[in-house]
């Protein structure tokens, strides 16, 4: 009898284990748990431990649970309902739909520290907007000071620059095009130096995040008697990285440019000179550190000397601080090309630029997502004075909207929300933007472009991109193809890049098989409502296979969906440039704001697709 009740008792309590995992977890961010104010202290060291969690809505131990719970925890917060106003309300339309990304962080690296991090500066976001509010009552006591992103910093005092090393601070971070500019001369008893480009410190790491080392070893080291540059990163997490020498034999390029030039470290024969080193003991070197778009590259007085590639969670958009340290008795320090907000009280067009609100569910030919980083200011205001002022674009026949996650910088998530709410073209990502995320915003232009708002087609393209809306209206268009459709630079015979060094590496793990299914290069591609509606239901049923390389996901995804009986026909479009541009180009890819500025103005002067560059 006591055996028959213990089973009874024992059966009741895995019957009650089970209803409460279907009422927690088969949906961990229901409607109720997203209602309950969850404060969550942001420097409580438990948030380190939420791991990855798997596809899988199985939970499997005790362990397991606990992850899900501290990510409940951990995203819950960003959803919470505030008093916005309907501008900003609609920029947070996807936002809030994407309550269920930490259940695809799996093989999306720095997933779930991008979360962790986006509810830091959300939080202290929301606190500044609300004491701006209290402030802006009496007009006298708002700040009309300068610029907070400013283009241009100098410190040309020696003054400043003691022996213990001299930090120039870098308020809105790097981006493609940026550069620093150093002016010394290498002395002391060795004259090596080094030079650092940190990150922004975490509270709970003392210690930021480097995101490029600079080594300068005039007198060698433990490796070499010879004089050598040595590159590197480190995180509390990871240490250092791998060391990147140059004198070096390794072919390894950066956007086109050699890890290490050749003439570092060569001989001369006919003069028989000393090994070529482009740094001398009490010479004055002039050395520009500029940002590419995969790495960084060093110019010594005007010839290139080292590149080095940007590694994953270590981006341009991090850097806050420029650290020189060592021998070298500092001249000048400059940065240039940094990104600056539009002064918005010197811009006579505003209203043209602004864009007009979408009433939900409003029908549209196409609908437009653009891809773009929070401080890409400049990027953004390109693309609303050119290709944004299509006909079709102002007629509410295409509709555009740039996806854009936090940044870690306070001042640049400060000068994005005063974006958000001049322009009402910008779509706010719950999470830090991290290059390896960006499958999550394919995901949330799929969300917009069939839940926001009910278009035929969706695109992505990129904030260096130059579309031409007509023409791509036009070739859709004349293919009469409602359902199933894929348009753009179609690749047939991709295969994963297995060499670790490349930006776009993939290890079996991430993907197995050895070729892709037919895919289109990110710069400017097309699908058809059904496809983009049903990645949308695959989101929210937890069926999508996550992969880093957005344009392949999407490729990836159309493949299943080809397995599950849909129709896909491939348009592959010639006229889409993913490398730069060409005279009749549909899509031109890395385009500058100047150059985006220049097509525009030819193709309404002349009538002529013609590239500037």
């Amino acid at each position: 009898m006591k055996k028959w009740l213990a089973c009874v008792l024992m059966g009741s309590f895995i019957v009650i284990l089970i209803l409460r995992y279907n009422v927690m977890f088969k949906n961990p961010f229901s409607n109720n748990s997203l209602q309950q104010r969850i404060f969550v202290n942001t420097t409580d060291p438990r948030l380190k431990w939420v791991q990855q969690p798997t596809v899988s809505p199985v939970i499997q131990s005790p362990e397991a649970v606990n992850q899900v719970v501290l990510a409940d925890e951990l995203v819950s917060g960003l959803f919470l309902d505030r008093n916005f106003s309907s501008e900003v309300q609609s920029s947070l339309f996807t936002w809030n739909e994407m309550k269920h990304i930490v259940n695809y962080s799996k093989g999306l690296p720095n997933a779930l520290e991008a979360v962790r991090e986006a509810r830091i500066a959300w939080d202290n976001l929301m606190d500044i907007v609300a004491k701006k509010q209290q402030i802006e009552v009496n007009e006298s006591s708002v700040d009309h000071k300068g610029k907070k992103c400013p283009y241009f910093l100098s410190k040309m005092d020696t003054k400043d620059f003691g022996d213990k090393g001299y930090k120039l601070r870098i308020p809105c971070g790097l981006i493609q095009g940026s550069a620093i500019t150093i002016i010394g001369i290498p002395n002391g008893p060795s004259g090596s130096f080094r030079i650092d480009l940190t990150g922004e410190s975490v509270p709970e790491e003392p210690n930021p995040p480097i995101v490029l080392h600079y080594n300068v070893r005039l007198q060698g080291d433990k490796v070499t008697e010879d004089p050598v540059i040595v590159q590197n990163t480190w995180t509390t997490a990871q240490d250092w990285g791998e060391e990147e020498r140059c004198p070096s034999r390794n072919n390894k390029k950066v956007d086109d440019l050699k890890q290490c030039s050749e003439k570092v470290g060569k001989r001369d024969n006919r003069t028989r000179s000393k090994p070529y080193f482009p740094f001398k003991l009490g010479y004055l070197s002039v050395m520009t550190l500029r940002v590419g778009e995969e790495g960084f590259h060093m110019t010594v007085d005007g010839k290139q000397i080292t590149s080095f590639a940007c590694r994953e969670g270590l981006e341009p958009w991090l850097v806050n601080e420029v650290r020189i340290f060592g021998d070298i008795n500092l001249t000048s320090v400059l940065a240039s090309g940094l990104p600056t907000s539009a002064d918005l009280e010197h811009i006579d067009d505003l209203d043209a630029l602004r864009t007009v609100p979408l009433p939900l569910h409003r029908p549209l030919d196409l609908f437009i997502g653009v891809f773009s980083t929070a401080n890409n200011f400049k990027r953004r205001m390109a693309v609303r004075r050119t290709w944004m002022q299509y006909p079709a674009v102002k007629s509410g026949t295409v509709a555009v909207r740039f996806f854009v996650g936090l940044h870690k910088n306070q001042i640049v998530n400060e000068e994005l929300w005063s974006e958000i709410k001049t322009y009402g073209d910008i779509q706010l990502m719950p999470f830090v933007d991290y290059y390896g995320l960006i499958t999550w915003k394919t995901i949330a232009i799929c969300i917009f472009g069939t839940e926001a708002v009910s278009a035929k087609y969706v695109m992505k393209t990129d904030d260096d991109a130059f579309v031409r809306v007509d023409e791509v209206l036009g070739t859709i268009s004349k293919e009469n193809v409602k359902h199933g459709l894929l348009y753009g630079l179609i690749n047939y015979d991709a295969q994963p890049h297995r060499n670790a060094d490349s930006k776009w590496y993939i290890s079996p793990e991430e993907y197995p098989e050895k070729t892709y299914p037919p895919w289109a290069h990110g710069p400017g591609y097309v699908v058809s409502n059904d496809i983009a509606k049903a990645v949308y239901t695959k989101h929210k049923e937890g069926s999508l296979r996550m992969f880093k390389l957005e344009d392949v996901a999407m490729g990836i995804w159309i493949a299943e969906m080809k397995k599950e009986g849909f129709k896909v026909y491939y348009k592959d479009e010639k006229r889409v440039y993913n490398e730069g541009c060409n005279d009749g180009f549909v899509v031109a890819h890395y385009q500058s704001p100047r150059e985006m500025l220049c097509l525009w103005q030819k193709l309404q002067a002349e009538g002529v697709v013609k590239c500037c560059n």
